[in-house]
């Protein structure tokens, strides 16, 4: 077998050197690739430190195997090195990997935030964003809590931003009792107008009509009566129909 000399050994010693951080870089990059990086530089390491104690022990010069003794405790020495590397690079995979499925897991809760939700709008199933729903809760809870004034601005704008949306119907037409709490009739017919406009098929329509009624006959508008009657013909099975007739039947 043949003598392995300082030479042979320094160049074996500093391509390990050398190729051990390269892969340490690669391997922040592609986990499979480290991985299979660390499994082979251990391999390498170990056949290394195997054929030296083989070479050691078959040497019969004892000037010879005290040199190689004392290569073979250098060589111990870059061993603990490499095995120091090779201890960081597998941190940095798992500290890699950690913040990777951190991201991920903060990316898809951020995702679900923005998805459409599925919502029960008076009796129809409609999908909603996010967003579109808390402005028009926001817009309706100040109704409920008795700012009008705010109320009619937060729901003018929501109309405005969602016409397309399925609470647009609603809230136009608690824009229109907005003004009307604030006795604000004109305001309110108009409001009111566009209910029956642009959404004649929502159940807020019969309602619509009705309020239109009655700020007509807050106006004392003669044309609250034909309104009535229009109701009445327009939406005949309806809660707001049959309070047409008792105002009509009261006159």
């Amino acid at each position: 077998m043949k003598k392995l000399t300082k030479t042979g050994l320094s160049a074996a010693l500093l391509a390990a050197t050398i190729w051990l951080p390269l892969q340490a870089h690669a391997g922040l990059f592609d986990d499979d690739e480290a991985r299979k990086a660390l499994l082979d530089l251990r391999a390498k390491v170990e056949a290394m430190r195997t054929e030296l104690n083989a070479r050691i022990d078959t040497k019969s010069d004892k000037t010879s195997t005290l040199d190689m003794i004392s290569q073979n405790e250098q060589l111990q020495q870059q061993i603990s090195q490499l095995r120091g590397q090779i201890e960081v690079l597998a941190n940095d995979i798992a500290n890699t990997q950690k913040r990777q499925k951190d991201f991920y897991v903060d990316l898809d809760a951020r995702l679900r935030k923005l998805e459409p939700r599925e919502v029960t709008i008076d009796g129809k199933t409609s999908q909603v964003d996010p967003g579109e729903q808390r402005s028009y809760e926001a817009a309706t809870k100040l109704f409920t809590g008795g700012d009008y004034k705010a109320a009619a601005t937060a729901l003018q704008e929501f109309v405005q931003r969602y016409p397309g949306s399925s609470y647009a119907p609603n809230a136009q037409y608690w824009l229109g009792n907005s003004y009307f709490a604030q006795r604000d009739c004109k305001s309110a017919i108009a409001a009111q107008l566009v209910v029956l406009k642009n959404y004649a098929d929502s159940p807020k329509a019969p309602d619509a009509m009705l309020n239109i009624a009655s700020c007509q006959t807050e106006l004392k508008d003669k044309a609250a009566k034909k309104t009535l009657q229009d109701l009445i013909k327009q939406y005949p099975d309806s809660t707001a129909a049959e309070t047409a007739k008792q105002r009509l039947s009261a006159k």
